[in-house]
């Protein structure tokens, strides 16, 4: 028996196979067979023949890459087959023995054999390097050194992360949703394809895109989806056969309390929902992202071809897992059926046929994300008690920085009118008082100096205002292009090297000159480029949420988690913590998953501390769907109680996450860098910021004036704002927003587009506390 019916899934392209399949399954049979896959290895019986003939990745592999020749695909063959090969070689050896010492040993040996531009490498000890130096070679010297550089990095972290799923299953630990989704990427290897996918395509990325936005979505969205079919199938396996418990219904499960049928199909909603997203990004993201860069003709078509293959490797991999031996398939439903039930149209324009289609798989999940009315009338949130394991500290400053904060707000122009706003004024002085943001900075570092203090309140003060600014702007007057030009001035003001700073037009830019200045005096050259990109990584949030305002649309919940740490602002307050620090931690440790999942999980705990706080503010008060409340409440379809109840346990268990790295995964990542005494007191001193950074956010949230109910009735009360008693400061030349021309800025009308399609553009939110 099965342990559930598979559901129906979305798969709106039928798959296609490649007609060189037999060759390459001739062809890969006689390679793993000389590369020794089918010899015991340390007395484990990891393949022979017959596993290999069963698993059939020649017929993987032909529909998932339909279009290319026979040389080709048997080379993409042989990387599959050593992947897999890989995998099962690895539970044998390392997993069922619990051997963690002898799996770090071993996948750090096999780094070895991916020189980036050629040269030597160590004799072969085993069949997993003799396969991966044989592929190394037959494979790089094709594709350009940026490619080169992502395919290394996607290659070890798909071996090292190995290490991650035997950590869990040797101490019985289940992830969190959050955790799960971001390591598997990583462990699923889902990323690596997505690079093969350019080889086999014959498009190498072009490399000022690749880091964009809309490409790491469009990579993100396809690994999701891959991993997340994978775990469908593969669960009877996986988690009642292997004992693995790196699967995402299993997740489900033990996180929600769901029944397997139930976890499955939650699973499977988010699946569709990652497709459904790839889709978006594919059709509103892209055209403008070719604009803005001014690509070239073959830029552009390099970057639609590696989309199109990406495309081709979902139905493809559908239909595999559907044929497969290897997985759970009975009951399903193939893509290549005579009338399959989730064909639908392609092309330019076809995902409009489907936001009304009756179909339950197309139709309503899409909907539902922009039908839902922008305001709602909820009422003062019932909050739930948070979990904080940790003190709250307080500057003794708090008072002085607080009298500094609203001399210097007055002094930007942030009580002037807003010409946007029809001479309204954006935020008076009492609420830039009740906003109490010098509280704010006053516990999350409750050390600093007074200047210290006076800088970073500054930042959350102006990080806040340009956060209500975008939506009340841009957003009502559905301007994407205002939106960007003002992001582009933005640079103006944040020079890097001696650059003559413009005179500013608004409070906004004279107070990131303002900040800029005072900030980076004391910054090396790394560290202001740095916190330069912090910097537009949060403006380009801004422009994510504008995007999403444009379209009436509610994000996908991953895409929304991800973005909510650049709007909160946790780049920017991060960076400027991590730079007390100096040089002292090297850069390879900090860029560990370690240490990136310390930031994270504090990032997450903080972001949904004040979703739970702000959802009647954005709810009820602005008609923002930029809250984790209400993308869980669009999700999962429940109530507002049932959203709040679902954030609080996600919150909860990113602080035992937190916790549980501070108490053990720090202690080992000393131990296996060899660290000095110097550099782990230096990153202890970093964990201990980050519980004051924790605390003095959810001291704030219930402190301040900015979420009560007496101060939203007034703030946002229907009568127009007394007349602003303070001159207006002097501005500089309007901003001109020139909209581009050129090949494909037809599609950079946004606005129409979106009305047109009903399409959903991802964009970050500005949610600084």
């Amino acid at each position: 028996m099965q342990p559930f019916e598979l559901p129906d899934f979305y798969m709106p392209y039928p798959a296609r196979l490649n007609p060189h399949v037999d060759s390459a399954r001739a062809h890969t049979r006689i390679w793993a067979d000389e590369m020794g896959f089918f010899e015991p290895q340390e007395g484990h019986h990891i393949w022979d023949e017959t596993d290999l003939e069963k698993h059939d990745y020649g017929l993987l592999c032909a529909y998932t890459h339909p279009e290319c020749d026979s040389q080709e695909l048997s080379l993409i063959t042989d990387w599959y087959v050593w992947v897999f090969y890989f995998d099962d070689h690895f539970l044998e050896l390392f997993k069922r023995t619990r051997d963690s010492e002898g799996a770090r040993i071993y996948l750090e040996r096999l780094r070895d054999f991916m020189p980036l531009a050629g040269g030597p490498m160590p004799e072969p000890t085993n069949p997993v390097e003799r396969g991966l130096a044989d592929l190394w070679g037959r494979t790089v010297p094709s594709m350009p050194m940026d490619w080169r550089q992502r395919f290394v990095a996607t290659t070890t972290a798909l071996l090292e992360e190995s290490r991650w799923e035997l950590a869990n299953i040797t101490e019985g630990r289940i992830a969190n949703p959050i955790e799960y989704i971001e390591m598997r990427r990583k462990v699923g290897g889902a990323p690596w394809s997505a690079n093969l996918v350019e080889h086999a395509v014959g498009a190498a990325v072009p490399a000022q895109l690749a880091a964009t936005r809309p490409l790491e979505v469009l990579r993100d969205t396809f690994s999701d989806a891959v991993h997340l079919r994978n775990d469908i199938f593969s669960y009877e396996r996986e988690v009642r056969e292997e004992g693995e418990n790196a699967n995402g219904i299993l997740v489900v499960e033990k996180f929600f309390g769901y029944d397997t049928q139930h976890a499955a199909d939650v699973v499977n909603d988010l699946l569709t929902s990652r497709l459904q997203q790839f889709e978006h990004t594919a059709l509103t993201e892209l055209p403008m992202l070719f604009a803005e860069y001014a690509a070239s003709p073959q830029d552009q078509a390099a970057v639609v071809a590696y989309a199109k293959g990406l495309q081709d490797w979902q139905s493809g991999g559908h239909e595999w897992h559907m044929r497969s031996s290897r997985y759970m398939n009975k009951g399903g439903t193939t893509a290549s059926d005579p009338l399959p039930r989730l064909f639908k149209p392609v092309g330019l324009g076809s995902s409009a046929v489907y936001l009304f289609a009756p179909n339950a798989a197309l139709g309503p999940s899409r909907m539902k994300s922009f039908l839902r009315p922008r305001f709602e009338e909820v009422g003062p949130t019932a909050l739930p008690e948070l979990y904080l394991p940790y003190k709250l500290q307080v500057s003794p400053f708090v008072d002085a920085a607080r009298e500094n904060l609203l001399a210097w707000g007055k002094e930007m122009g942030f009580h002037g009118p807003v010409p946007e706003l029809g001479g309204r004024v954006l935020w008076r002085p009492v609420d830039l008082a009740e906003f109490d943001f010098a509280l704010c900075s006053a516990g999350l570092d409750p050390d600093a100096t007074l200047a210290e203090l006076d800088l970073s309140a500054n930042w959350l003060a102006w990080g806040t205002y340009v956060d209500d600014y975008y939506p009340q702007v841009f957003g009502q007057r559905k301007d994407m292009l205002a939106a960007k030009a003002q992001g582009k001035r933005f640079s103006a003001f944040m020079p890097l090297e001696s650059e003559v700073v413009p005179p500013a037009t608004n409070a906004m830019e004279r107070a990131l000159a303002d900040l800029w200045h005072r900030t980076t005096a004391v910054l090396d050259d790394e560290q202001r480029r740095e916190f330069h990109r912090a910097v537009v990584a949060f403006l380009e949030s801004c422009e994510w949420e504008v995007a999403n305002d444009i379209a009436n649309r509610i994000p996908d919940p991953v895409d929304y988690v991800e973005m909510r740490r650049r709007t909160f602002g946790s780049d920017l307050t991060m960076a400027l913590s991590r730079f007390s620090h100096g040089h002292l931690v090297p850069p390879d440790v900090y860029r560990t998953q370690t240490i990136m999942d310390l930031e994270h999980t504090a990032s997450d705990y903080a972001t949904m501390v004040n979703d739970l706080f702000s959802y009647q503010k954005e709810t009820q008060y602005e008609g923002d769907f930029h809250n984790a409340v209400r993308v869980m409440q669009n999700f999962f379809d429940c109530s507002s109680e049932d959203g709040v109840a679902i954030v609080n346990d996600l919150l909860t268990a990113r602080m035992q996450q937190f916790e549980r790295i501070v108490g053990s995964e720090l202690p080992a990542l000393y131990e296996e860098y060899d660290l000095g005494q110097d550099v782990r007191d230096s990153l202890d001193r970093r964990a201990v910021e980050l519980q004051d950074w924790m605390a003095g956010i959810v001291n704030w949230h219930i402190s301040c004036g900015r979420y009560k109910e007496a101060q939203l009735a007034d703030r946002y009360r229907s009568v127009p704002d007394e007349p602003v008693t303070e001159p207006p400061i002097e501005a500089g030349p309007a901003p001109s927003f020139e909209r581009p021309s050129g090949l494909g800025t037809g599609a950079v009308r946004i606005d129409g587009l979106c009305r047109s399609l009903k399409a959903n553009t991802p964009a970050p939110q500005t949610v600084s506390p």
